[in-house]
């Protein structure tokens, strides 16, 4: 009985040891996978991090083709509108301040103008100094709607320079000298170290006059600039500045970028042109709904379809045409919901 219970205990011995050694391997397996995909998991944040800041530097898709180790060519573009501004008196702000206050000039500036770029098919080539450069139908070719999405991106700088305040200097205001011109250009990157996607041709140098002959808080154009926009009709307001002598260039007609047309009021949100309920049965298309002064609403709430009133536990839909006769308080109804 004592061998027999001695062997026994012997097999007993192995298997347990021989479970211990399994437990400890699948446990080490679960936390090796869970640390391969928490590292998986990290390197994969890294390199979209380090995507975002390569998309930064360049377009998506050359840096694709540098990702890849392919050869990025120089593409030739028919037709593109370029932008050029730089700072009215910067080198005179340079000399009263100093070099970290001048960073967080330019620094403030270029971000609230990269953060409006954005908002356009345009694309920022780089900033030199004070100077800021920005393309539209390249890389991205956009037909003639170039010159379009250079103009209004324009004028939006110029609206937005007006509110933008020096931080060390903020009883002044800072002006830019803006200048368009359209035309064909190559672009292509430039370098191993730092490579930077660049323009070249003739319209980068006619653009870069167009800034420097131009005046502070113009956009200044050149004609082809200008017949471009003529594509988009007459929503840009224009005027001739004349003839100008254009280092380099020789004469030129110039013109100014003044504004854009007033677009036409949304019908939805135009509330002072609302007609009365009496006046609605006076109108030769819209049949008025029976409603009597003093059941008139307080209420006046726009949907995506038509302007709602509320009355009590009734909604009563109201038509939003263009009144013949200008709604007042004396017809007894505010269009702005007060009674």
């Amino acid at each position: 009985m004592g061998i027999a219970h001695f062997s026994l205990l012997c097999v007993f011995r192995r298997i347990s040891l021989t479970d211990r050694m399994l437990k400890l391997m699948d446990k080490y397996t679960d936390q090796l996978e869970t640390l391969v995909e928490q590292r998986t998991r990290q390197l994969e944040e890294e390199k979209e991090r380090a995507d975002k800041l390569l998309y930064t530097m360049l377009p998506r898709q050359v840096a694709e083709k540098l990702k890849i180790g392919q050869s990025v060519a120089a593409e030739a573009f028919d037709c593109a509108s370029i932008y050029f501004s730089d700072i009215v008196g910067f080198t005179d702000m340079c000399g009263k301040s100093t070099p970290f206050q001048v960073v967080d000039v330019l620094n403030d500036l270029y971000t609230m103008f990269d953060e409006l770029v954005d908002k356009f098919d345009c694309y920022k080539v780089e900033t030199i100094g004070d100077a800021y450069m920005v393309v539209s139908g390249v890389p991205e070719r956009n037909g003639t709607r170039h010159s379009y999405e250079i103009a209004a991106m324009s004028l939006r700088f110029l609206h937005a320079i007006e509110t933008f305040r020096v931080r060390h200097r903020p009883g002044e205001r800072l002006g830019i000298r803006i200048g368009l011109h359209s035309g064909g250009c190559a672009a292509g990157v430039v370098g191993m170290k730092m490579p930077r996607y660049c323009l070249f041709g003739d319209t980068v140098n006619t653009a870069s006059r167009m800034e420097s002959t131009g005046l502070p808080s113009k956009i200044h154009t050149s004609r082809d600039f200008y017949l471009q926009l003529q594509n988009h009709g007459s929503e840009f307001i224009t005027e001739e500045r004349g003839t100008l002598e254009i280092k380099g260039k020789g004469q030129m007609t110039t013109y100014f970028l003044v504004g854009r047309q007033t677009p036409q009021p949304d019908p939805r949100q135009d509330f002072g042109n609302l007609l009365l309920p009496s006046q609605l049965s006076h109108h030769p298309t819209i049949k008025s709904p029976s409603l009597s002064p003093g059941s008139w609403p307080r209420t006046l709430e726009p949907t995506s379809h038509s302007n709602v009133l509320e009355n009590g536990n009734s909604i009563t839909p109201v038509v939003c045409v263009t009144a013949s006769t200008p709604v007042t308080s004396e017809d007894g109804f505010d269009p702005m919901g007060r009674l």
